[in-house]
């Protein structure tokens, strides 16, 4: 968890986020922080807008109306290519590694927005240290990986345009519970070397006990917020999403 005396200051504000697909709305009045630091997770049903938000934070669908700030800009009409190019990287549910690449080609990828060839090289030796199991598997084709290697992939992949904010959708989805374990360790090692992390999960009481705060979402709208150890133990929450 964060600690108090952890320099803390809003890296991405969220105000009175309107989304539409067509005739739809999928997200109304969405109001939310993330601090520098923090894990925060979104959490809610299948279909509530988590993943939208994602989306439109990264630019690959365009809110209605309201405003998306990072580090004090306004980046609500900025292209994808530009959120990633300021240190927002999205890892998106379904991993969609490029399953015909190698591992490398893969990670070499990530780093599209980037020039500098011998720091492109320093970061993947870096990937392959944070997850070794990548470094054993890095002329294999990224389609014959497991599906946890793949997690691991896309995660890696993402890591390098070097985020200051990571969005990681359904990390968990599809996954033995033993490689969960392993994926949610490593989500709390890079909250240790300073990741900010906006989480969407499906495994509510995991991604609760990582996490510093929470958001609870039900048919596009906030309905519930609070710090993860608060959330972790109301009764709304519990008979909604813990089981």
């Amino acid at each position: 968890m964060n600690t108090e005396n952890q320099k803390s200051y809003p890296i991405l504000e969220i105000k009175n986020l309107y989304v539409n697909y067509g005739s739809i709305q999928a997200l109304q009045n969405i109001n939310l922080v993330v601090n520098n630091g923090e894990v925060v997770t979104l959490i809610g049903a299948n279909g509530a807008g988590k993943t939208t938000i994602l989306r439109a934070i990264s630019k690959i669908i365009n809110p209605k109306s309201g405003e998306i700030i990072y580090s004090g800009r306004n980046i609500t009409r900025r292209q994808p290519h530009e959120v990633v190019q300021l240190g927002i990287a999205h890892c998106p549910e379904g991993r969609r590694v490029l399953a015909r690449q190698t591992v490398y080609d893969n990670l070499l990828l990530g780093a599209y927005v980037r020039s500098q060839q011998a720091e492109i090289k320093n970061d993947i030796q870096h990937q392959f240290e944070l997850f070794p199991r990548l470094a054993q598997r890095r002329n294999q084709l990224a389609g014959t990986l497991s599906g946890g290697e793949q997690q691991m992939l896309a995660i890696a992949r993402a890591l390098m345009s070097r985020p200051k904010i990571l969005l990681l959708d359904e990390p968990s989805l599809g996954l033995a519970p033993a490689i969960v374990r392993e994926i949610f360790s490593i989500i709390e090692n890079l909250r240790a070397t300073g990741v900010t992390i906006l989480l969407v999960e499906q495994n509510a009481n995991l991604a609760l006990q990582i996490a510093d705060r929470g958001y609870v979402l039900e048919a596009g709208c906030i309905t519930l917020t609070g710090a993860a150890s608060q959330l972790i133990t109301d009764e709304r929450v519990k008979k909604a999403y813990l089981g």
